[in-house]
């Protein structure tokens, strides 16, 4: 069995984001229920006595605070059922909280080999005790069981595979760097090594291809990029002039959307998450959250959990 809790569901920034005034997030300052950190999960395949993140949003540290199943034990001064956390990129919003787990808890950063070089090259992340806090690399399409702080199997079993997405944006202007190379963004499949059905999460997903259709068919959960509603959001909305597909992420809505792509693929259950504060669906009584949930499509609550 496997346990996940969506600690937070939005893209960069949160909802709402402290410096926006558009429409969702107007309404998000009045409607505390619609407020959410930057998008992270926890899973856990021991019934909660130990939990791995998925990603390490820059809302973590309040995140964990409001989550009970990530406090301390009573029957330690320092203590923390956090065992590891598992990088899908290297993107702020992914990376930017490990910088809030740096009070001595044991724990395993498990990502691509190109995240680690990020992480390297940036010596802020030495705050991290490099004897308590080990970075092990994550290689595409191997499944590994990441390992608890005392040695033992976490019952977990993870493996990543590539994903159609980009570099992170901060590296864009460094001609060294190649706009996109395997490994950039990863997607993750999680299963209990016990048995059960295979959970596949995708936090950033550019586009899906025939292999990454047949990837997902059938899968009993599947959490995905559901960034923008269309791609032009952020320009029609007058906030940036970005779309999607130049951030690496694909919409919810369109004929080559998420919600078409992936709507013959016999889902069980299907959650967006890295939603934008400019997307419309995220506003109870709109046209296209009715949309997103008459297609079997759900926008999570923060604390909501799901078991497979």
């Amino acid at each position: 069995m496997l346990r996940i809790i969506v600690l937070g569901s939005a893209a960069g920034g949160g909802v709402p984001q402290w410096n926006c005034n558009c429409s969702t997030c107007r309404a998000a300052r009045a409607t505390p229920s619609m407020h959410s950190g930057q998008v992270s999960l926890a899973v856990s395949a021991d019934d909660g006595r130990h939990w791995f993140l998925i990603n390490a949003s820059p809302d973590l540290r309040q995140q964990v605070l409001s989550t009970p199943g990530l406090s301390p034990s009573p029957e330690h001064l320092r203590h923390s059922p956090i065992a590891g956390v598992i990088l899908t990129n290297g993107e702020v919003d992914a990376v930017a909280g490990l910088l809030s787990m740096r009070e001595g808890s044991p724990f395993t950063i498990h990502a691509n080999a190109r995240v680690l070089d990020i992480l390297a090259a940036n010596p802020i992340f030495n705050v991290l005790d490099s004897v308590k806090v080990k970075r092990l690399p994550m290689p595409l399409d191997a499944p590994f069981e990441p390992i608890l702080p005392d040695g033992n199997g976490s019952g977990l079993e993870v493996k990543a595979f590539e994903v159609p997405g980009k570099v992170a944006w901060y590296l864009e202007t460094d001609a060294s760097i190649q706009r996109y190379t395997p490994g950039d963004t990863v997607g993750l499949t999680l299963r209990a090594r016990a048995g059960g059905p295979a959970v596949h999460v995708l936090t950033a997903c550019a586009g899906v291809t025939p292999g990454l259709a047949q990837r997902l068919h059938g899968a009993a959960l599947v959490f995905f990029d559901g960034t923008l509603w269309c791609d032009d959001e952020m320009i029609q909305a007058g906030l940036a002039q970005k779309t999607g597909q130049s951030m690496g992420h694909l919409s919810m809505s369109g004929h080559d959307g998420a919600i078409a792509q992936l709507a013959q693929l016999a889902i069980g259950r299907k959650v967006f998450v890295h939603i934008n504060n400019s997307n419309p669906a995220l506003l109870p009584a709109s046209p296209e959250r009715r949309a997103v949930e008459a297609a079997g499509w759900i926008i999570p609550d923060v604390g909501q959990e799901f078991v497979t």
